[in-house]
C-alpha cells in the first residue's frame, strides 16, 4: 500500500505546483496583458491596473483605481500562488471581478509571466529575477 501511495505522490512532489520560471518568456506572454495593463517606469492605469510590484503586495492597493467590490473584499496578497489562480481563471477565483481575460492557458505560461512581473519593482524599475 506504501508503495502504490508513493507512486501516486512522488510524481506529483517532483514536479509540483511550482514551475521553472522563465522571465524572458513572461515578457512575450505579458503581451496578452497589455492592452489592460502595463508595468515599467512609465506605467499607468488603463482598463486594468499598473502592475509594478504586484508580485507579494495587496490586491487593490493601487492609489486612485477603482477596483470591484470582489476584489477589494477578497483580502488577498498576490503572492506566487495567488496570482496562478487567478491568472489561470479569474472570474471562478474572485467571483464578480471586473477583470473579463478569461486566463492563461498553461501552467507554464502562468509561471513566466509571475517571473517577469517579479522584475518590476513598485516604481516600475526593473530588479534582477
Amino acid at each position: 500500500m506504501r508503495f502504490a501511495l508513493l507512486t501516486l505522490v512522488l510524481p506529483l512532489l517532483l514536479v509540483g505546483p511550482s514551475q521553472a520560471q522563465d522571465a524572458e518568456a513572461g515578457a512575450t506572454v505579458f503581451k496578452k496583458c497589455m492592452a489592460c495593463h502595463a508595468v515599467g517606469e512609465n506605467a499607468r492605469a488603463r482598463v486594468g491596473p499598473p502592475l509594478n510590484g504586484v508580485v507579494g503586495h495587496a490586491a487593490g492597493a493601487v492609489v486612485g483605481f477603482k477596483y470591484s467590490e470582489a476584489l477589494l473584499g477578497a483580502g488577498i496578497t498576490w503572492d506566487e500562488a495567488a496570482l496562478s489562480s487567478f491568472l489561470k481563471a479569474p472570474k471562478a477565483f474572485i467571483p464578480g471581478t471586473k477583470m473579463t481575460f478569461v486566463g492563461l492557458k498553461t501552467d507554464e505560461e502562468i509561471a513566466n509571466v509571475i517571473a517577469y512581473l517579479k522584475t518590476f519593482d513598485a516604481e516600475g524599475k526593473a530588479v534582477a529575477p
